[in-house]
């Protein structure tokens, strides 16, 4: 993965629950795994901003329901700094389902997408109406 601008503070953790902020018909996604991610011994692995993950879906269509999907996290509740020393922060934590390569699988995001996930998958701010 790219290196990103801003230093960010990890606020997602497996188990936590997202919001699904695209039209695929999934609600609400559950961290079970965060992808490139590198720990130590008996640490829970942890994601931010701009970091793909593989979620199950909890909340959904019927058809959506119970897959384990990857997805990239575009909004933390946790505020974290970029380079200008501003410090962001967001409402919800939301994520976008993606493929393998990164592409998202909807055509349209809910809500404001960081400026931070634009560096590593462009093709996500391309469809987003607010990038913040």
């Amino acid at each position: 993965m790219k290196a990103i601008s801003a230093s960010v503070t990890k606020g997602i953790q497996i188990g936590s629950r997202l919001v699904c902020a695209d039209n695929t018909g999934a609600r609400v996604l559950k961290v079970i795994g965060v992808i490139g991610y590198k720990g130590t011994k008996r640490k829970h692995p942890k994601a931010g901003v701009g970091d793909m993950i593989v979620a199950s879906v909890v909340k959904g269509t019927p058809d959506m329901k119970k897959k384990i999907v990857k997805a990239v996290i575009i909004r933390q509740r946790m505020p974290y700094r970029r380079a200008d020393g501003s410090r962001i922060v967001f409402e919800d934590n939301a994520a976008v389902i993606v493929n393998d390569a990164g592409e998202p699988k909807g055509s349209e995001i809910k809500g404001p997408v960081a400026k931070e996930v634009g560096e590593r998958f462009s093709r996500i701010v391309r469809i987003a109406s607010i990038v913040v």
